[in-house]
């Protein structure tokens, strides 16, 4: 038995603790440490209590409701001379006549979650309840990432930006995530306690937390909630009367409140970039190194072959199961990977989107980017997806009223374009599509499609055809305008060619949704000549479009060009993106904690009718006490202008950003951002 001695009071030094362990914008309340890394606390002994270095003192460390040494959920360590990296290990030093400095280092592949420390002397004493998390800053763990700057990016910033858009409109959504901000640590591991697998053996569930691929997993699954008590509902519909519209969204922070307060209620609604953004807080509240990635022309292969057989019929309705989104958000986590083969670390992408079953669950990977690169098909987990969504070819048809199914095209980087993801340290867009797959048409794409068993059919398409088709649209597209777009088309053969010409416009969403039409032009007819050129027109009025939109403000245009002689089909499609008005921010006063600063707002309506229900929503993570300010200005007349001053109060020192909205009956998601540094 350890040597017994009675303790008066412990003196955790959490806000030292903390700062060493870099949790402590989580606040210094509390313990909050990462593993495999020391701390300290001070044990004052009782007047009479002795205590000698190298005395036979026994600990108890545990976590999780069924604690076992088996399972690595409680473990037994004594003092020792020295601090050991690799194992639990505790060192004394008596600091004064009634005071021992206790250091103790956590194992670096210990579970994480909530433990106790006890003293073990016949009956345990508490010496400290504290949480663990990964530890990025500790080379021994699986987390761990080497460069300063990309920790301060992807474990320690609480905001970032968002890629949505199409390829020629990347647009950047600024997004608070807030994984510091009072009582979110609380509610990620809330989340973890709430999964079917610790519903359902706890004791093992608890053991698997020593993995990142394992905890990561189980967020994918977690923040949808089509098979548990999740986090997000997801919807499409355009029908949110029940719930928030997920384009309303623009924090973490009201999304993960809203469900711990409702007791695990589901929140309603969220899209593929708020699954995202939500899973990003989570995993660096945790201490997973993470970060969001966009990927433009996104695949949802049904069948998994690797081949986008879309068919259309003569109102361009897709009526086949494939599809292809406009852009899809995911996220990728940095970490090793002992369950597969060397080569494997580094990103590990991951989807929380419920649009892929997994294990029978809606969940996607974590898969390593490196073997999507690489066509490693047969690699854990749900590579073949990821695979897909970036890889796959395009090939389609339509089908005519009599019956007839003619193919119209083939474009093997229709899908995986412009893949982005926000920069270390700045806010611009970083491209990082070599990292998921070879350049088109490169010799090393060859050889992954021939590993993957993807045979690239459209290569062997032969020549071009003789009639081209192309869709041009102008630089400046704002809503509230009357613009006009372009078919070209070229004669690329030797004779002329009597041509038929339909070009139109319809409403889409990003996932590819297509609504009204808001834009008709006439059917023309006309003979090109050998290799003549021509343009028809297509006039786009806000009267039409307003009508159609959804908030993804997005239109395609599809054109179809038809042979007068053989009766090949010729088509061609671009989807805009109407660009919002601009909110300009002006910033006054002194940016120190504790003073006010007022956001000077202003934006101009482009609209030709007057706005109603207009609100400036400001918020930013230790900027605006975890919490929107929201600010009504009323209505706004045709071409007018509406400002605002919102005022608020920083909390804590360093840089932030802060983040403003502003939403109509009429004109929705404007946002933009201002970085500040705030001073002491």
């Amino acid at each position: 038995m350890s040597e017994v001695f009675e303790i008066e009071r412990i003196d955790l030094s959490c806000e030292l603790n903390n700062t060493d362990h870099h949790t402590q914008l989580n606040g210094v309340d509390r313990l909050i440490l990462r593993r495999g890394q020391p701390f300290t606390i001070d044990l004052h002994l009782r007047p009479g209590t002795h205590f000698q270095n190298g005395a036979d003192v026994n600990f108890i460390a545990k976590t999780g409701p069924i604690p076992s040494e088996d399972k690595q959920t409680k473990v037994k360590f004594s003092l020792s001379k020295f601090i050991s990296r690799s194992s639990w290990s505790a060192t004394s030093e008596t600091t004064s006549e009634n005071t021992v400095s206790l250091t103790v280092c956590s194992h670096p592949n210990t579970p994480v979650g909530v433990y106790q420390l006890i003293l073990d002397q016949g009956a345990g004493v508490t010496l400290a309840e504290f949480v663990l998390l990964f530890n990025p800053w500790c080379k021994r763990d699986s987390v761990y990432l080497s460069n300063e700057a990309e920790r301060d990016e992807y474990v320690l910033s609480q905001d970032g930006l968002i890629y949505r858009g199409t390829p020629k409109r990347i647009t950047a959504l600024p997004w608070t995530f807030g994984q510091f901000e009072a009582g979110i640590l609380d509610i990620c591991l809330q989340i973890l306690d709430e999964n079917p697998k610790y519903i359902s053996d706890a004791a093992l569930d608890c053991s698997e937390r020593k993995s990142p691929v394992y905890v990561t997993r189980v967020l994918s699954a977690m923040i949808n909630s089509n098979d548990d008590k999740g986090v997000l509902v997801g919807s499409w519909s355009g029908d949110y009367e029940d719930g928030v519209k997920p384009t309303a969204w623009k924090d973490s922070c009201s999304i993960l409140r809203q469900w711990s307060d409702t007791g695990c209620g589901r929140v309603r609604y969220g899209q593929c970039w708020v699954f995202a953004g939500v899973a990003c807080t989570v995993s660096r509240a945790l201490g997973i190194p993470c970060r969001i990635v966009t990927n433009f022309g996104s695949a949802h292969d049904s069948n998994g072959d690797l081949l986008m057989e879309r068919f259309y019929n003569e109102f361009d309705e897709n009526i086949s199961g494939d599809s292809i989104w406009n852009f899809h958000v995911w996220l990728e986590s940095w970490m090793t990977r002992s369950d597969l083969p060397l080569g494997y670390e580094g990103w590990q992408a991951s989807d929380p989107t419920p649009q892929h079953r997994s294990d029978g669950v809606f969940c996607c990977g974590p898969a390593p980017v490196r073997a999507v690169k690489q066509g490693e098909l047969t690699l854990q987990r749900d590579v073949p997806y990821v695979y897909a969504e970036v890889n796959a070819d395009v090939v389609e048809y339509i089908k005519l009223n009599d019956g007839r199914v003619v193919k119209m095209s083939g474009s093997s980087t229709e899908v995986g374009k412009f893949i982005s993801t926000k920069a270390v340290g700045r806010d611009e867009r970083e491209d990082i599509t070599f990292s998921y797959k070879y350049p088109e048409g490169s010799e090393e794409e060859r050889k992954v499609f021939e590993k993957a068993n993807h045979h690239n059919r459209l290569a062997q398409t032969g020549e071009e055809p003789g009639l081209h088709i192309k869709i041009r649209v102008t630089p400046e597209m704002q809503i509230g305008s009357d613009f006009d777009v372009y078919a070209e088309l070229k004669n690329n053969t030797m004779v002329t060619k009597a041509c038929r010409v339909m070009f139109y416009a319809q409403a889409v969403t990003y996932n590819g949704k297509l609504g009204e039409t808001c834009g008709l032009g006439e059917f023309t007819e006309m003979n090109l000549a050998s290799t003549e050129r021509a343009e028809v027109t297509l006039r786009l009025e806000y009267a039409e479009y307003s009508k159609a939109i959804s908030q993804d403000r997005m239109i395609k245009l599809v054109a179809f060009l038809i042979d007068g002689e053989t009766r090949e089909f010729y088509r061609a499609t671009k989807t805009i993106v109407l660009d919002n008005p601009e909110i300009v921010i002006n910033m006054l006063g002194v940016p120190k904690v504790g003073q006010n600063l007022v956001a000077d707002l202003a934006l101009q309506n482009p609209l030709p009718e007057p706005l109603e229900n207009c609100v400036f929503t400001v918020q930013g993570a230790n900027l605006t006490d975890g919490k929107p300010i929201i600010h009504e200005v009323g209505a706004v007349g045709p071409k007018g202008f509406t400002i605002a001053k919102v005022e608020f109060m920083p909390k804590l020192p360093g840089q932030r950003k802060i983040l403003i909205d502003f939403d109509s009956d009429k004109l929705h998601n404007i946002e933009t951002f201002e970085n500040l540094v705030i001073y002491e």
